[in-house]
């Protein structure tokens, strides 16, 4: 399903948002968004900064069902399905296993998409399966552009801290 173009006012009021977001202003990014009209809320990229906005406040509950939104509406786009799997993993009702479940079938939709192993490594670790955790970031950084980065981030990472003496070896 193709998304319709956004014209003015909604795609003043996006661009607002995003502007108000870059300032670290989620309020104001929220009351750009809410004069978008209705029928164009569930628009690619108006979802996308709704969950920005939510994910700024960390409203989890929120962000949620907007992230199942963008999976609906935009299934092509990895990042719909890591920022759905984020926001399970933080939700109220949801939590690690729902994430991992929901995250795991974008490891074969999206293979050269880094961050969907490297949060599979930070789940598994989490479970406590360190073996496996490890061979997700092996991937990770195997289709990584910038092997650098992902090694710093999974250095930063308190999910992958049993892993550090070994990450630092890879």
């Amino acid at each position: 399903m193709a998304a319709t173009e956004l014209s003015h006012p909604d795609l003043h009021h996006l661009r607002a948002a995003i502007g108000w977001l870059e300032l670290g202003n989620a309020c104001e990014a929220g009351e750009e968004i809410a004069r978008i009209a209705p029928d164009h809320l569930d628009h690619p990229e108006v979802l996308k900064v709704r969950w920005q906005i939510c994910a700024a406040g960390q409203s989890w509950d929120a962000a949620l069902p907007v992230a199942e939104r963008m999976v609906e509406t935009a299934p092509e786009d990895a990042q719909s399905w890591i920022q759905r799997s984020y926001a399970l993993r933080r939700a109220r009702e949801t939590g690690l296993q729902l994430a991992w479940e929901a995250l795991l079938p974008a490891a074969k939709l999206f293979p050269r998409e880094p961050i969907i192993p490297f949060n599979l490594a930070c789940y598994a670790a989490q479970f406590g399966r360190l073996d496996e955790a490890l061979d997700w970031l092996r991937k990770a950084l195997h289709v990584s552009k910038d092997r650098r980065a992902i090694k710093t981030m999974a250095l930063a990472d308190r999910d992958l801290e049993p892993l550090w003496g070994r990450i630092r070896d890879l």
